[in-house]
């Protein structure tokens, strides 16, 4: 078993990973400076295909992994029964040991109906414990889930609209990190997505669609018995894809606009709900558009049998810093899909250089 070194900060329930091109890292990625919330592996992209479209998927055609994106799009999966797996080695800069995996799918009961249910894991490794001082605390292996069940429900011909439902389990800490007087505990919460999807044209036509997600809106989650309790990552992700489709190719354009809907103080105490109204305004106007964060991405498909895809995300270097170009591949031989991704930035200024994502996906069922 991999062992390596570092100092565990539990700072508003992110792990901290250590100094990289002088600066702590977030498990997500982002700089220290990103806006603090708990469990951020709950938005990282886990797939590859919007893994490669500079993570983008909100309004892309429905698979699968819309369980991740947009649940809504559930509704208009063409088969009855889908499911995808997918895997990345994370920050491997950093560390050698951190992965994210995936489980993704759904089921349609009928033509207006889908339900879905994913896993995500997010696995940390083995960690070598040590206090402020440089004492050691012993060895210890922190990860994290959740597990989501959705359904989706389409009116009419173009539109639907998604619930789902998500519990999410965090251990971080043996207990050994801080006094024991703290009592520290491994995170337990709660929450919620909403989502909806508008899309014209049919399958093999030109296409436009507009899809929304708000997600993790749930309880905070704590750490330590009696002690402070911290925001999820809720999320909300706005954006738009339009398709040409011709005899034997198909290109798909996309943009995907992100913000987080929490305080700007990490140790801000309102409510959920009044956290996600403050988060509109309370760090000013400059401030609340650096708090966006953008992805777009291109996809080429040739015979439905093979695509090419490239991205490009951008996050302010003020919260959080994120900014890199990522590439893709994708195979499908009948209802089986392989695809690749590639996340190209800088070696010595993201941790996140090099990554890549595996997926695997297959269609059965037949079609309602």
């Amino acid at each position: 078993m991999k062992v390596f070194y570092m100092k565990v900060a539990l700072f508003s329930g992110v792990l901290l990973l250590p100094l990289f091109a002088g600066a702590q890292v977030n498990t997500n990625g982002s700089n220290a400076n990103a806006l603090a919330t708990a469990v951020p592996f709950l938005n990282i992209s886990p797939d590859s295909r919007s893994g490669a479209m500079g993570d983008a998927g909100v309004a892309l055609s429905p698979d699968v992994n819309a369980n991740y994106w947009n649940p809504s799009k559930l509704a208009f999966i063409e088969n009855n029964d889908a499911v995808s797996i997918s895997y990345s080695p994370w920050l491997r800069n950093l560390v050698p040991d951190i992965s994210l995996s995936y489980l993704s799918y759904a089921h349609k009961l009928d033509d207006r109906n889908t339900i879905g249910a994913s896993l995500r894991y997010f696995d940390i490794g083995s960690v070598a414990l040590t206090d402020a001082q440089g004492g050691s605390l012993g060895n210890f292996t922190p990860s994290e889930f959740s597990i989501d069940g959705s359904i989706a429900r389409k009116f009419g011909e173009t539109f639907s609209l998604g619930l789902t439902v998500r519990y999410i389990h965090s251990n971080l800490s043996n207990g050994s990190a801080s006094s024991p007087n703290e009592g520290e505990k491994a995170g337990n919460a709660l929450a919620a997505d909403v989502s909806f999807y508008y899309r014209q044209g049919g399958i093999d036509e030109n296409q436009f669609a507009v899809g929304a997600n708000l997600s993790n809106i749930g309880s905070k989650i704590s750490y330590s018995t009696g002690g402070n309790a911290f925001y999820l990552p809720t999320n909300l992700k706005i954006g738009a894809a339009n398709t040409w489709n011709s005899d034997d190719s198909q290109f798909t354009l996309t943009l995907d606009l992100n913000k987080l809907l929490v305080p700007t103080q990490p140790n801000s105490d309102v409510s959920v709900p009044a956290g996600i109204f403050q988060s509109f305004t309370d760090a000013g106007l400059s401030q609340e558009f650096k708090e966006i964060y953008y992805s777009a991405g291109a996809e080429y498909w040739y015979n439905k049998t093979f695509a090419l895809r490239a991205g490009y995300y951008y996050e302010s270097p003020d919260k959080g810093g994120r900014q890199y170009l990522t590439l893709g591949v994708g195979f499908k031989y009948q209802e089986f899909g392989f695809d690749f991704s590639y996340l190209a930035a800088s070696q010595q200024n993201s941790p996140l250089a090099n990554t890549l994502r595996f997926t695997l996906s297959g269609s059965f069922g037949g079609t309602k």
